[in-house]
């Protein structure tokens, strides 16, 4: 069975500075893989290059067979939602107002809004439990609020890879663990999920595979034992274990599995 996203060969960088250098790796349909790595590793660059937003400069890109470069952006974006890190509105629009343009793939010239579309923002609204606040202004809400209204963005464009830069970013532990139960609800939906996480204690249990991202070394991903290791974390992150927080936890853990 094809995947539903494959990077093959792929190589992208501003100017004359490489971020992603030959990554090749398959996502398959129905997966929920975690993208790991230090800042400034390409982290977001890669889910832009997957979301079709942002161009290889060699390799390709193919979603559902065919290369992202042969598909228009409307057209990706009814099969790829990317929710970025940061959303920038600069008007005074409601939290309803800014959902609704998730639906923005599925209207054309003569098609204004129906009946289909006003549903499935409501549903967005319910599953990032937004609904009491589709009425305020998105500016005037909590970094925490912020984000799951993003979340419902991406929902609304009902679509099969959903694409997370950060998704926990901003918010608290309930409503972290809130979101991650969102994911694995997304999951058995059939909804395929691709999150950049930062967090490593979120990612075991949670993610059926990991993907690596470091200058430091090659492209990797396994599942969560293969590659939350001491040693490889140690090398991608440049940081010696038990004097960085986020891999403390791993040492310990693998120290026990020895054990």
């Amino acid at each position: 069975m094809n995947p539903l996203l494959r990077f093959s060969d792929v190589s992208f960088g501003y100017d004359r500075l490489d971020v992603i250098r030959s990554a090749s790796f398959d996502l398959p349909a129905g997966s929920c893989t975690a993208l790991i790595g230090p800042n400034g590793a390409g982290k977001t660059t890669f889910l832009r290059l997957a979301a079709g937003t942002l161009h290889c400069r060699s390799g390709s890109v193919i979603l559902n067979d065919v290369p992202l470069q042969r598909l228009a952006l409307r057209k990706v974006a009814r099969t790829v939602a990317l929710v970025p890190q940061q959303l920038d509105v600069p008007f005074q629009f409601t939290v309803r107002e800014v959902v609704e343009q998730g639906r923005t793939p599925y209207l054309g010239f003569l098609r204004g809004p129906m009946s289909e579309d006003r549903m499935a923002v409501d549903r967005a609204l319910d599953l990032a439990d937004v609904t009491g606040l589709q009425q305020r202004i998105f500016n005037e809400l909590s970094g925490g609020e912020r984000q799951r209204v993003k979340i419902a963005l991406g929902l609304a464009q009902e679509p099969k890879l959903l694409l997370l830069d950060e998704p926990t970013q901003n918010l608290d532990i309930g409503r972290q663990v809130e979101l991650i139960d969102l994911l694995h609800f997304l999951r058995s939906e059939g909804i395929t999920i691709f999150a950049s996480i930062h967090d490593l204690q979120l990612v075991e249990g949670n993610f059926s595979s990991v993907l690596l991202l470091s200058p430091e070394m090659p492209l990797m991903n396994g599942t969560p034992a293969e590659i939350l290791k001491p040693s490889i974390l140690e090398k991608a992150f440049n940081c010696p274990p038990r004097r960085h927080p986020l891999l403390i936890d791993r040492i310990q853990q693998h120290t026990k599995r020895a054990g």
